[in-house]
């Protein structure tokens, strides 16, 4: 998808737009002849209103005033985008920033748009509004190419399907004479794996104990709002405690507070007996807590160093990064060839950057940082996202093993079927309260999706927060 939008350049072969053979030096190009990328990490200014972020690089087509908002408005209505030009995107949830990129595509005339894992932090009505939008794009003879791992998803928009496996296109296929089985055959050479976890592993031991966990900060224009409205729950040794909820609805703060990046104005957090609600987030580190982070890219990786470095990232202070006080680049190199190799992370070697990595297998490293330290508390943050079919099953592999060593887990994750496969227990997150609980066993997708956008759902129970 880079070479097709011009931000990496091929070896050899061939791109035809229309019949007619072209070349791409920069994205410049690619947008010159029609073409448009919505990333699967979103490329939006969060201080900026919607239609600034629309016309930022492309003032000269419409310039930035009641034109502008004219054309907008015009492509918002053309495609049942619902799309505000004067709202902040800082206030807007995913599906509206997804909307606005794909906005800010067509605004600049793009008639064939690139879609990279559009469904990866939507719940599942959210993706039927898409999948309405990419419809009607369709339907006034727009081009969309669709990637995804999500298979139904695929068989129900697609008009055709092209399998890729490790750079190389190994088949296509028609959606009406194809299951969801065969494709995953295709794609990972045996049947798709599952998030299923079949017996229980959880214990009596409280491993993470929140206790009415308070959080509020002051706007811009002075008003106070409630991040966290008393958060209170207990993970055990040996469980998953999944957290669902629409992103915005204080999930990153929550977990931003059980690591020390943020100190809550009430409340306690406890670890294996031990208050660590003021505790620096280094200390806690070194007690035990691992953490998958939502975004590898912002708080992840360090993408310009090579692979060892980032292998030491947040347990500078721990054996093998280190010995009395002195950083031990020998054996981090060593330990990092194991993750390599432990970890199935696809790479020439451990001096490559971070950036040359697929998303997959750099997610893959950052696991397998986290679980080298034989953590107590593991924050998994939407562990799979954007990632691969293959290195999405090593990932649920490792996790379920660890849980059964009495790993307990916070799981955060907008796919549903992976929170309800892999959670022990499960609860819903909404305007910073944990509105409900839903059990694992019986739950749908469909049903979580609705709960989390405020709805009520027959298998839920609503917390006695929901009731105050």
């Amino acid at each position: 998808m880079k070479i097709l939008y011009g931000m990496q350049q091929p070896d050899e072969g061939t791109i035809k737009i229309n019949g007619e053979q072209v070349t791409f030096g920069n994205p410049g190009d690619a947008i010159a002849r029609g073409i448009g990328m919505v990333h699967q990490h979103f490329m939006l200014a969060d201080n900026l209103t919607v239609l600034e972020n629309v016309v930022l690089g492309a003032e000269k087509l419409y310039g930035i005033g009641g034109k502008a908002r004219t054309k907008i408005r015009e492509i918002s209505d053309a495609y049942g985008l619902g799309v505000r030009p004067d709202v902040l995107v800082e206030e807007l949830g995913v599906a509206d920033r997804q909307r606005v990129e794909i906005l800010k595509v067509l605004y600049r005339g793009a008639r064939t748009l690139i879609l990279d894992e559009p469904t990866a932090v939507l719940v599942p009505q959210e993706v039927d509004a898409l999948f309405d939008n990419l419809r009607e794009l369709k339907a006034e003879g727009l081009t969309v190419i669709f990637i995804s791992h999500k298979l139904g998803e695929v068989l129900s928009v697609a008009d055709e399907i092209t399998v890729i496996r490790r750079g190389t296109t190994v088949g296509t296929a028609e959606p009406r004479s194809t299951t969801s089985k065969q494709l995953a055959e295709m794609m990972v050479g045996s049947e798709l794996p599952t998030p299923e976890t079949e017996e229980s592993t959880v214990t009596d031991a409280p491993m993470l104990t929140v206790d009415k966990l308070h959080l509020s900060q002051t706007d811009l224009d002075g008003v106070e709002r409630v991040i966290l409205d008393e958060i209170s729950f207990t993970i055990h040794k040996g469980e998953v405690l999944g957290i669902a909820g629409v992103e915005g609805n204080g999930q990153s703060e929550l977990v931003e507070a059980i690591m020390g990046m943020r100190d809550p104005d009430a409340g306690v957090v406890t670890l294996d007996g031990e208050d660590i609600s003021h505790t620096p987030t280094r200390r806690r580190r070194e007690a035990g807590v691992g953490y998958i982070p939502e975004d590898r890219h912002r708080h992840g990786l360090l993408l310009e160093a090579p692979l060892w470095e980032n292998r030491i990232l947040g347990h500078v202070t721990e054996r093998p990064n280190s010995r009395g006080g002195l950083l031990d680049i020998k054996a981090a190199r060593t330990d990092t060839e194991r993750i390599v190799r432990d970890y199935d992370v696809r790479t020439p070697g451990i001096e490559v950057t971070a950036a040359s990595l697929s998303g997959g297998n750099q997610q893959k490293l950052i696991v397998g940082r986290e679980m080298s330290h034989d953590p107590k508390l593991l924050i998994a943050a939407h562990p799979t996202r954007g990632v691969d079919v293959g290195a999405q099953a090593a990932i649920w592999d490792h996790i379920r093993q660890a849980r059964r060593a009495g790993l307990a887990v916070l799981l955060i994750s907008a796919d549903l079927d992976e929170l309800i496969g892999l959670s022990d227990t499960l609860r819903v997150m909404y305007r910073g309260r944990l509105v409900a609980d839903a059990d694992p066993a019986t739950i749908t997708p469909e049903e979580l999706g609705s709960a989390m956008t405020g709805a009520a759902s027959g298998h839920l129970e609503h917390t006695e927060d929901d009731e105050r």
